[in-house]
């Protein structure tokens, strides 16, 4: 394992740019996706738009699905998961941070994923690979979205949704300088800098 002074100053000025532009107030929740793939493919798409974290629903459950890949392993270890067994513990952990919630759902109400504000801190629930997302997390939501598609089947992989969800997050938060700036405060870079330098 590496310490933080065993770093080269290459890869150390490396970290510091990523967690510069980590989004602190962006992250998803995956609720009982039990495919190791679309979990991992996840992980990778937080990592790869800068989400600092993601949340699991997993019922009953407190082992995290072993996702095996190397590639999946080394995405989730710059992205934090926290696991929950209940949907009320996870939204109830997510609002004390000021989250608002928005679950993916084919329903009348739902409203167009452009036209969403991602901008502000905002937490995205998809669903499993078979029911997509349960009634009680979309019943509990503060919203919910779908991703506009012109096709004749209105369905996307819960990975690809997620992607096509995040990137247009990127797109929004860097036309408005999120990226620009350091979204952390600087006692907590700071910290997440030796944090990743050890791992």
């Amino acid at each position: 394992m590496p310490t933080p002074e065993s770093i080269t100053p290459e890869r150390r000025a490396k970290i510091v740019r990523v967690l510069e532009k980590r989004q602190p107030t962006l992250t998803v929740v995956f609720e009982n996706v039990h495919d190791p793939h679309n979990v991992s493919a996840v992980i990778r798409s937080c990592d790869a738009v800068g989400v600092a974290e993601a949340h699991g629903i997993y019922y009953g459950r407190t082992v995290f699905p072993d996702l095996g890949e190397k590639s999946s392993a080394s995405a989730r270890k710059w992205v934090d998961v926290h696991l929950h067994q209940t949907v009320d513990e996870c939204y109830a952990a997510l609002r004390s941070r000021g989250f608002a919630i928005y679950t993916t759902h084919m329903s009348s109400d739902a409203a167009s994923l452009h036209d969403l504000d991602l901008k502000q801190p905002v937490a995205l629930v998809f669903g499993n690979e078979h029911n997509g997302v349960s009634d009680e997390a979309r019943e509990k939501a503060d919203g919910n979205f779908l991703i506009p598609q012109m096709g004749m089947i209105q369905s996307l992989n819960i990975s690809v949704a997620c992607a096509v969800t995040l990137f247009e997050a990127m797109r929004q938060r860097t036309e408005g300088g999120m990226y620009n700036t350091p979204q952390m405060p600087s006692d907590v870079l700071a910290q997440k800098v030796e944090d990743w330098c050890s791992r």
